[in-house]
């Protein structure tokens, strides 16, 4: 491939890599301001919404000009297919964070039940999923997420946790109920996300390997 190919290559990495760097902040954000009841921090991760949306299309157009102008084979492909899966995750795990920033407004006017039960711990364990595929994809290291499945199946049990213990709540007081299927649509979002950190990580092995696998 010619020389500018490779920049233009090195260029997509490197806007899905900004990406990450976005996605994982309004993640980040969304968590802390529905631990704390923060929301003035809420509001700014639902403003970063379209940035992410524009930084996607940017991402898009790109690859899709690359393909279209050096037609690359082999590795090469690989990458550009990769960022497009990758940049696609990272859209949904932004959209993920600006959807529970959105909660914080339904339940911030009253205290946490439990200290929110087990959401803090499985948004730490998803969060650093998200930042373990990212890291494997900016250094092209697979064998950083080659336990991802054993971490999905810890945040899909952590899931179900939060849903037992939400319907025990509601069913010892319905003054709870609302807030607990809030809590329940945080922990969705927070398994969705952990979703796309394995479709991260797939996409991470993909590109080194030519191994199509599936997470699960």
């Amino acid at each position: 491939m010619t020389g500018r190919f490779e920049t233009e290559l090195s260029h997509l990495l490197a806007e899905t890599r900004e990406m990450g760097v976005l996605a994982r902040g309004m993640y980040r954000d969304a968590v802390r301001a529905l631990i704390q009841q923060d929301q003035t921090l809420a509001s700014s991760v639902s403003a970063r919404k379209t940035g992410l949306r524009d930084r996607l299309h940017r991402v898009e157009d790109d690859a899709y000009l690359i393909l279209t102008l050096y037609q690359p084979v082999a590795r090469d492909l690989r990458a550009v297919v990769s960022c497009l899966k990758v940049a696609s995750a990272l859209e949904r795990i932004g959209r993920y964070g600006k959807d529970i920033a959105t909660i914080v407004g339904y339940i911030s006017d009253t205290p946490h039940i439990s200290n929110l039960l087990s959401i803090p711990h499985m948004a730490d364990t998803v969060e650093e999923m998200i930042d373990l595929a990212l890291h494997a994809f900016e250094t092209s290291d697979p064998s950083l997420v080659q336990d991802f499945s054993s971490r999905d199946d810890r945040v899909d049990a952590l899931g179900y946790s939060i849903f037992r213990e939400c319907v025990t709540y509601m069913l010892e007081d319905p003054r709870n109920i609302t807030r607990c299927a809030n809590y329940v649509m945080v922990a969705r979002y927070l398994e969705r996300a952990a979703d796309h950190a394995c479709t991260i990580a797939e996409a991470t092995i993909f590109m080194q390997t030519g191994e199509r696998v599936e997470i699960k």
